[in-house]
């Protein structure tokens, strides 16, 4: 990701999420030493969706995944996790996690499929609603959940 792709982000992330986040929060991750984002391009150059990936030792977290509406169902979020899932191996990371909106079916199904298993569970996360489900991926031979379950 490069300022220069922060319209198409930001439209992107309009789109997406009932609170989307701000220009200054994409800036803040394009300048951030253990922050790395990311974006995927569609065959006319077109950025179709973002993940903005963090990792600090042992630890990857997604910060931030999200696909254009028309490109949805395409394949783009798996493209973008298996890079995630490269990226956060590539930097040493023991294994990888993320939060995920309970209702986001898709999302669940997307993440249980790379082996994400559910650790966890944040009552009225988003806006003060809804549960985030805590899920985490092993890497590098790590096993189990890092969170107390």
């Amino acid at each position: 990701m490069q300022d220069s792709d922060l319209s198409a982000v930001l439209e992107i992330e309009r789109r997406s999420y009932p609170h989307p986040w701000k220009r200054d929060h994409f800036l803040h991750e394009l300048s951030a030493p253990h922050s790395f984002p990311f974006v995927a391009f569609d065959e006319s150059g077109a950025v179709v969706g973002y993940l903005c990936l963090m990792s600090l030792f042992e630890e990857a977290q997604v910060l931030n995944l999200a696909v254009a509406p028309e490109q949805r169902g395409r394949g783009v979020g798996r493209l973008l996790m298996e890079r995630a899932v490269e990226l956060a191996r590539e930097k040493g990371a023991g294994y990888l996690a993320l939060e995920v909106r309970s209702s986001n079916v898709a999302a669940i199904g997307l993440y249980e499929s790379f082996g994400f298993i559910r650790c966890g569970l944040r009552p009225c996360y988003y806006e003060g609603v809804e549960d985030a489900v805590l899920m985490e991926k092993p890497l590098q031979g790590a096993n189990g959940c890092s969170l107390p379950q």
